[in-house]
């Protein structure tokens, strides 16, 4: 397929990365003036852990960054920016030396000690574990601190233009807040000389092309100085509005939170001279107790956490689908995303190129999707691994030797890397739930036929062969109507839950004199 094909396809594609970069086509028809690079930002706000969430914006944001490359021959950039001259607005609950972090509430987040120790400030800490994060996933951004562009310099035009347009801004914003906070609203936030504090209070603009403000010190002590230099941040949506502009952006999602936001901070970059940007708003990500998450409460996954138990692409994946529908995230849906993955991975080949466009896996490796494939599913190895108990990957491996031929680590690394990760969730998720209880009634007599048929077969016998066996018992006793009772026994007499593979499968994987032993123990119990 060529690229001229793949790019008159994705002119019409309905996944949601092509529909996005067409917006920037129709934003600019003939390319960016000056022959600028189209620009892509990300924002996070350092105040916490960084968390799946955050992973999340940059994944998305580079998934329409690469759908746009392949409409146009427009060069792009991604920004990664860091949020990190907010103030600490209270300490968050997954860190140590809380007591400490409390002592230096109010001060933009690079001012903040690391709690942990290793880093010159609370940001720098958060900011380099969301950068190896980036880095080991293969991201092609440049990383942004607020911090050094305020203080760079970088920002002192564009803050001299929010003071020129002072009273505008105002306008935008002093409606959409209750009367209390109108009376004290500033959209600059003055950093006191004294405390190093982020100081939420009313300014006086004395000189905008000075930068010059007045202001009242928190001991009550007025104040005169420029906001230039990094002596000053903007309130959030006028800072996240004077970044637009300062720096050209041209395409930045948000979640469904900040829909005001993305409303109140576009009128203030048109009040500034500017365009905003386009973009889109994604659902947030749930907790299994269907809560948001935050970065603060450290409620949901890690980036540690998924990647202990799942593939970098099964969290894309997991990303990657319905950014419009709100998705629960916890430990529980890793399996499922790592098989989808797979599944998805395997059709791809064979799909024509509409579908293939639409295909998670052609967004999640650009284009270049790898043509290696799985001869076990993830459940199929969790189940096993669920039997096996203390198990190691060298044992996995010889069961696999009845169900892969020539099964080996060198022939399929990536099965390989997949057993490491079941061991690791079955040893911590599943193997604490297992709990294999007694066949009753006719479930007995259904066990012992299936026995019968098993010590009749080959220990090689193929899993269709199997599965045919296990169906003939079935409908035997338990008639068609009632398969489902059948193999639910199956499941809960035999692997000790409620839920489980394709019977046949799981038998030829986990052997015949093997699975026999299980029936054995299961009939003991009667």
């Amino acid at each position: 397929m060529t690229d001229t094909a793949f790019r008159d396809a994705a002119l019409t594609s309905k996944a949601w990365p092509y529909e996005e970069a067409r917006k920037l086509l129709k934003r600019y028809p003939e390319g960016k003036p000056g022959g600028k690079p189209v620009l892509f930002e990300t924002g996070y706000g350092p105040s916490g852990l960084p968390h799946i969430g955050t992973f999340n914006e940059v994944l998305r944001t580079t998934m329409v960054r690469h759908a746009f490359e392949t409409l146009s021959d427009t060069p792009t950039r991604l920004i990664a920016f860091s949020d990190d001259m907010d103030g600490l607005r209270k300490v968050p609950d997954n860190v140590p030396n809380k007591g400490m972090l409390a002592a230096h509430l109010g001060k933009p987040l690079t001012q903040v000690p690391d709690p942990f120790g290793q880093y010159e400030s609370f940001a720098h800490h958060n900011n380099a574990k969301l950068r190896e994060f980036l880095d080991r996933f293969g991201f092609d951004y440049e990383f942004a601190s607020s911090t050094d562009y305020y203080t760079d310099g970088t920002f002192d035009d564009a803050l001299r233009g929010v003071l020129r347009h002072y009273q505008g801004i105002m306008d935008v914003m002093l409606p959409t807040l209750r009367a209390e906070r109108q009376a004290t609203y500033s959209p600059v936030l003055p950093i006191s000389p004294k405390s190093g504090i982020v100081l939420q209070v009313p300014i006086e603009v004395l000189d905008a092309e000075t930068g010059m403000i007045a202001f009242t010190d928190s001991d009550g002590e007025r104040i005169e100085q420029s906001i230039l230099r990094g002596k000053a941040k903007l309130q959030w949506k006028v800072d996240w509005a004077m970044r637009w502009v300062a720096l050209g952006v041209d395409y930045e999602m948000a979640g469904k939170d900040l829909i005001d936001s993305v409303i109140q901070s576009s009128k203030i970059a048109r009040v500034l001279g500017g365009r905003p940007p386009e973009g889109f708003n994604y659902e947030m990500f749930l907790d299994e107790k269907g809560e948001k998450i935050s970065k603060s409460k450290g409620n949901g996954l890690s980036l540690d956490q998924w990647l202990t138990y799942g593939t970098d692409e099964s969290l894309a994946f997991y990303i990657y689908r319905e950014p419009k529908k709100a998705k629960a995230l916890h430990m529980g849906v890793i399996p499922r995303a790592i098989d989808d993955y797979w599944q998805f991975r395997a059709n791809y080949a064979g799909q024509p190129v509409e579908q293939k466009l639409g295909n998670p896996v052609h967004h999640i490796h650009n284009g270049d999707v790898p043509e290696e494939s799985l001869p076990v599913t993830f459940g199929l190895l969790l189940n096993l691994v669920g039997v096996m108990g203390e198990a190691s990957k060298e044992q996995v491996w010889g069961y696999l030797a009845n169900y892969v031929p020539d099964a080996s680590p060198e022939k399929h690394p990536a099965l390989d890397a997949l057993i490491g990760y079941a061991l690791a969730y079955g040893r911590d998720f599943i193997a604490p739930t297992l709990k294999r209880r007694a066949p009753e009634g006719v479930e007995v007599a259904a066990l012992e036929d299936l026995d019968r048929l098993l010590a009749a077969m080959p220990r090689d016998a193929a899993a269709d062969a199997i599965q045919d066996a296990v169906y003939e018992v079935g409908k035997a006793r338990f008639g068609k109507e009632a398969l489902r009772d059948w193999f639910k026994a199956l499941y809960e007499t035999l692997l000790g839950s409620s839920q489980g593979p394709r019977m046949g499968s799981f038998i030829a994987l986990y052997g015949i004199a093997n699975s026999r032993k299980l029936i054995g123990e299961a009939l003991a119990k009667v």
